[in-house]
């Protein structure tokens, strides 16, 4: 008798229970997330900028994305569904994670944010029919367990004319030495064992995955860290960090 088996699903247990236990650090500048905080202002300047011009909105007034629904996709606790929430998006955030969830709703609550937060995944949302704008897959895809059913299910949930960004880690030597090797191990930036280099996405592996699932990019760019000054930038040198923003048909 052959065994049962359940749907397909993107989650990787192993990866759930590691971010699990660092549920709590998420908002602490200096702890173990420390780096996605430096991170951040280069990431949301990325986000705001594109959709703003994909969409027509001025990011001058306030609130330039009201209207219009995003999905924060492994959304942990909650470092990009808040400043999405704060400029007008109706936010939906996403984490395999209970204990993620948690503590980016009870911080959401305690900022004054609306913000739908929901232990679920992708292909769980997919299922149900919800659709978005916008889709963020922010340092996401290097964890999941099927990557061409992730990004399969989130495109399904992007309106037409939807917008999905993408930022990850590309599988090359010089991501090894430093996004591993330098950023675990020597500079102690994240908890030894967050990333395995062997699920790093190179820019081909991605383009050819979004395509598939009817995506078409519309900009690319590498990101790079300068320990002079402690702040990222965006690059054409895409050898390691890099983030990308595609477009479905309208």
């Amino acid at each position: 008798m052959s065994a049962v088996t359940g749907p397909p699903s993107t989650v990787d247990a192993a990866e759930v229970a590691r971010f699990s236990a660092l549920a709590a650090e998420w908002w602490n500048p200096r702890g173990k997330f420390g780096v996605l905080h430096k991170f951040n202002p280069v990431r949301l300047a990325f986000i705001r900028d594109q959709a703003a011009a994909h969409f027509g909105r001025d990011i001058k007034g306030d609130r330039p994305f009201s209207g219009l629904r995003l999905l924060d996709i492994g959304c942990g606790g909650g470092l990009l569904s808040e400043p999405m929430a704060r400029l007008g998006f109706d936010v939906l955030g996403a984490d395999a994670s209970d204990k993620n969830i948690k503590t980016a709703s009870v911080h959401a609550g305690e900022q004054g944010l609306a913000i739908d937060y929901r232990a679920t995944t992708a292909e769980t949302l997919s299922e149900a029919g919800e659709r978005f704008d916008v889709v963020l897959n922010m340092e996401v895809i290097e964890h999941v367990a099927d990557l061409t059913l992730f990004l399969t299910s989130c495109a399904s949930m992007l309106k037409p004319g939807g917008l999905m960004f993408v930022a990850t880690i590309n599988r090359t030597a010089k991501a090894y030495a430093l996004a591993i090797v330098g950023a675990e191990y020597v500079l102690g930036w994240l908890p030894r064992g967050t990333h395995d280099w062997a699920k790093f996405v190179t820019p081909g592996e991605l383009d050819a995955a979004l395509a598939a699932a009817g995506l078409s990019i519309t900009t690319a760019t590498g990101v790079m860290y300068n320990p002079l000054n402690g702040r990222w930038s965006l690059t054409s040198d895409r050898d390691v960090n890099y983030m990308i923003a595609a477009a479905k048909p309208g």
